[in-house]
């Protein structure tokens, strides 16, 4: 399945960064399509491959996946070559589920609900899947200080992409904050070759349009 086509819609301020990262770190080659918030990403031809109408999604062949960690995790077990998933089997596969979903899950609601103001009060917690943002980024805090270099130990995965684009981005606008463990966990990962290719082509995707906005 890994030599059929492989499509990727994004826009390039979005969370679609995170997947381009993933793919990168793929190494497969793949086709980008590009879509503005007001127009295209809301057309029917879109809609039909993800009816919430938001970016980002890749088509593998005649599969469709949306949703950020999803797209991580089903690159990581399509692309097994890449080796960005412990394989099924391996101790090492708890934590990586555990990680890859504790960033979609706790700390994807913490980062929207601070930025939107609409976190549980403390009486509610219990209710609330990540209990209390407090709560959320110590056990953050906690496997970025375990992370030796990364979530799984020597071996780079899937779930080093998701949740350290998730700390990089609480981390930069301010919503969780900067604290050491976080800092020396970005600064490994964020010095891989296929993280800089990334940011290269996404930032130059953004110059792009503003060029033609001011033309």
């Amino acid at each position: 399945m890994s030599e059929t086509s492989l499509t990727f819609y994004t826009n390039p301020m979005s969370r679609g960064r995170i997947v381009r990262w993933m793919l990168e770190e793929v190494g497969h080659a793949y086709e980008t399509v590009v879509l503005g918030y007001a127009d295209s990403m809301k057309s029917p031809e879109y809609l039909a491959i993800n009816p919430m109408g938001k970016v980002p999604a890749i088509r593998h062949g005649e599969t469709v996946v949306t949703e950020c960690a999803a797209i991580c995790a089903y690159l990581a077990d399509a692309f097994p070559d890449a080796g960005l998933a412990p394989p099924s089997g391996n101790q090492l596969r708890g934590p990586y589920y555990r990680w890859m979903f504790f960033a979609a899950g706790p700390l994807e609601a913490i980062i929207t609900g601070k930025a939107l103001g609409l976190l549980a009060p403390a009486d509610k917690k219990r209710m609330a899947g990540y209990g209390s943002f407090e709560e959320t980024v110590d056990a953050l805090e906690g496997a970025a200080k375990s992370a030796s270099p990364y979530l799984c130990g020597e071996q780079f995965i899937a779930a080093d992409v998701y949740v350290g684009a998730s700390i990089g981005w609480g981390t930069q606008f301010g919503i969780i904050e900067k604290r050491p463990a976080f800092a020396d966990y970005l600064e490994r990962i964020t010095a891989r070759p296929a993280y800089k290719r990334a940011v290269e082509i996404d930032d130059a995707l953004i110059a792009q349009e503003q060029q033609g906005q001011a033309s």
